[in-house]
C-alpha cells in the first residue's frame, strides 16, 4: 500500500510517499480501506517535531494522521466479521495511507447519506468541539459563546453545536472577510475581526456590555489574553490550541475579581486505549453523526488533496489559508 510518511521532522517537504506492506489486523482489530484521511494542525506540529507530551512521540519513520473514513476491509480474531464491508470513521495511528488499523471501540459506523470526506470532521474536530462546550465549559441553555478561529475545522462545528446546545448568542472571530462570512452563514449572530485593536469592544457590544459566558480559544498569545476583557463574571475561557505560537499568560488577580476560570483541553489525553469505556466513539461521535444525518450539523469541506499532495495540504493548514475541514482523498 501507499503511505505518506516522515523520516525526519521539518518542513512540508519531509513528507514522503512510501510503498509499505498492507497491515494485517490482529486480535481485536479492524483493517480499514481508507477513502479520506483528515488533516489537522496537530499533524503539522507532529511533522515539525512538536508534541505536547514528548513521552508519546512516535519513533521515525512514521505515518502521520489520526482519523480516517472508509470501508472495513477485514476483521481480526475476536471481532464480529459482519462489520466487514461497512462504512466507518475511526481514530487511528497512521491515517495518511491506503489502509489503516483501528479497534471497534475507536470506530463508528456511518449513516447512509453522510459523505466520507465530511465524516472525517466528526472525529478529532467534532469531538473536540463537543468536549470544549460540554465537558470543559459546561454550557447551559441561554448562555453566550465566543468562538475564535470560527472558520476552522473545530470552529465551524463549535459555533453550530453551541446553537444545538441552546446558546442564546454566538459570536465568531476570524481574520478575513470570507471567513467571517462563512461563520455568519453557519449561524453566528456576529462575526468580529480579531486582528483589529477594538475587537473586544465589538464583542462586548453584542452582549450589551456584559461579556460572554464562554470563550473557546485556539489562538493564544495576545488574542487569548485579550479574551478576558470580553468574558462575563463567572465566565469560562477554554484554551485548546496555540496557533499564534505563544501561550497566553494569565494572572490569578485577573480571574479572582470576576470569579472567572481558564481551562485547558487536549484531546489526546482524553481518548482511552485498549477499552471502550469513555471512548468518544461510544457516545459523542454517534451523536454528532445523528445531528449530521438530520441536518442540525454541517461539516464544511472546501479543501481536498490527493494523498500524494499531503505536503501541499500541510502548507495550506500551516499558513491558515483553509476553511473548515481539510482532507486527503485516498
Amino acid at each position: 500500500m501507499k503511505a505518506m510518511r516522515i523520516h525526519e521532522t521539518g518542513g512540508p517537504e519531509v513528507l514522503r510517499l512510501d510503498e509499505l506492506d498492507t497491515p494485517v489486523p490482529g486480535p481485536g482489530q479492524l483493517l480499514v480501506r481508507v477513502g479520506a484521511a483528515g488533516v489537522n494542525f496537530s499533524d503539522v506540529m507532529a511533522r515539525q517535531g512538536v508534541y505536547l507530551n514528548q513521552d508519546t512521540a512516535p519513533g521515525l519513520p512514521v505515518t502521520l494522521g489520526t482519523e480516517v473514513a472508509g470501508v472495513v476491509a477485514a476483521a481480526g480474531p475476536g471481532v464480529d466479521g459482519q462489520i466487514v464491508g461497512r462504512r466507518v470513521i475511526a481514530f487511528v495511528q497512521g491515517g495518511y495511507a491506503e489502509y489503516a488499523v483501528t479497534t471497534p471501540d475507536l470506530a463508528a459506523e456511518l449513516p447512509v447519506g453522510v459523505d466520507l470526506a465530511e465524516a472525517t470532521a466528526y472525529l478529532v474536530q467534532g469531538v473536540t468541539a463537543w468536549q470544549l462546550l460540554r465537558d470543559c465549559a459546561r454550557i447551559e441553555p441561554g448562555q453566550s459563546v465566543l468562538v475564535h478561529s470560527a472558520a476552522g475545522g473545530v470552529g465551524t462545528l463549535a459555533l453550530q453545536l453551541a446553537r444545538v446546545f441552546g446558546a442564546s448568542t454566538v459570536i465568531a472571530t476570524a481574520g478575513s472577510a470570507d471567513k467571517r462570512k462563512l461563520a455568519l452563514e453557519l449561524g453566528a449572530d456576529s462575526a468580529v475581526d480579531y486582528t483589529t485593536p477594538e475587537w473586544t469592544e465589538e464583542a462586548l457590544a453584542v452582549t450589551g456590555g456584559r461579556g460572554v459566558d464562554i470563550v473557546l480559544d485556539a489562538v493564544g498569545g495576545t488574542t487569548g489574553e485579550q479574551s478576558l476583557d470580553c468574558l462575563a463574571p463567572f465566565g469560562r475561557l477554554v484554551v485548546y490550541g496555540v496557533s499564534s505560537s505563544r501561550l497566553a499568560s494569565f494572572a490569578g488577580a485577573q480571574l479572582i475579581r470576576k470569579n472567572q476560570s481558564v481551562i485547558g483541553y487536549w484531546l489526546a489525553g482524553r481518548i482511552p486505549r485498549g477499552g471502550a469505556t469513555g471512548s468518544p466513539t461510544a457516545h459523542i461521535v454517534p451523536e454528532l453523526l445523528r445531528f449530521a444525518e438530520y441536518g442540525r450539523l454541517r461539516a464544511v469541506v472546501r479543501h481536498a488533496f490527493a494523498l500524494s499532495e499531503a505536503a501541499e495540504a500541510h502548507r495550506a493548514v500551516g499558513a491558515r489559508h483553509t476553511m473548515g475541514k481539510v482532507v486527503l482523498a485516498v
